[in-house]
């Protein structure tokens, strides 16, 4: 980007797109607990969407694919009251990113702020090597240290993760 050309971040153009044209993705590690699915419920109902969802445009099938946002999306898709009051669209902002980029993009929305599944970071990490990432690449963009990478690594079993390294038998 030059510097004649002014960033416009995607929050400026929120949009109101029907729940049903929305899909999650297959990659988002975040969890949350019963109890804080709840209190998200709650907030919705009593502050309405104060923060819209992040998607990806799927041209071919018109529809939009998460990169962050799955449990507001849930809780329109699960609560009734919300559904009929919002009548069923959900604030978005779009995205054009590659899968690699979306996916980067999904960990570091959630890891300023929640709770990772190990199994599904370990796929993530599995997914994004075998997309011919490099370790620089992943923690640069999912924000992980060297160590973390590598335990990443060793629990994905995948002799393929380590195929980019060199590694010999120190002799005695």
């Amino acid at each position: 980007m030059n510097n004649e050309q002014k960033y416009t971040s995607p929050v400026y153009a929120v949009k109101a797109v029907p729940v049903e044209k929305i899909q999650a993705n297959a990659y988002n590690p975040n969890v949350v607990a019963p109890p804080e699915m709840e209190l998200l419920e709650l907030s919705i109902w009593e502050d309405g969407y104060t923060m819209p969802c992040v998607c990806y445009y799927l041209s071919e099938s018109d529809s939009y694919e998460l990169v962050d946002g799955y449990h507001r999306y849930l809780v329109m898709k699960t609560s009734k009251r919300i559904y009929e009051r919002e009548r069923g669209l959900l604030p978005v902002t779009v995205i054009e990113k590659d899968l690699s980029n979306r996916m980067a993009s999904t960990i570091r929305h959630n890891r300023a702020r929640g709770t990772h599944n190990i199994e599904l970071m370990t796929n993530i990490v599995s997914e994004l090597k075998k997309s011919g990432m490099s370790d620089n690449w992943i923690i640069k963009n999912i924000g992980m240290d060297q160590d973390e990478l590598l335990r990443f690594k060793q629990l994905s079993g995948l002799a393929a993760l380590f195929a980019d390294k060199e590694f010999s038998i120190p002799k005695s």
